[in-house]
């Protein structure tokens, strides 16, 4: 089974996003199946889990994270939930998903 991880930056504080929770889904044609549901640790990050291929789906709760952290959002805000689809196609892979976030942006890539 492929390996899994997340990372997420706060880019406004410009330091690792600590608290941040985000759930993970697998994706299948009978719909969407949590598998769990993680939370960043001091360091931004989350995960270490293996997964089989296939389409997966994280949710991360960006707005609940801010609003602990003391930004003023408005209500609703611009960005609430971040989702983030991505396949695993290699089981001997390792699939690293960092999320660069923002209350008005987000960017994300294939980590490694």
């Amino acid at each position: 089974m492929a390996h899994f991880s997340t990372h997420v930056l706060d880019t406004v504080r410009g330091e690792p996003a600590s608290g941040v929770v985000v759930d993970i889904h697998r994706l299948r044609q009978a719909g969407r199946q949590h598998l769990q549901t993680l939370t960043t640790g001091a360091d931004g990050r989350a995960g270490g889990q293996q997964l089989e291929p296939g389409a997966y789906e994280l949710t991360f709760h960006a707005g609940d994270y801010f609003r602990a952290a003391g930004v003023k959002l408005p209500d609703p805000p611009f960005l609430d939930e971040v989702v983030i689809r991505f396949g695993i196609a290699d089981p001997a892979g390792r699939y690293h998903v960092p999320l660069l976030l923002a209350p008005y942006s987000y960017s994300t890539y294939r980590g490694s």
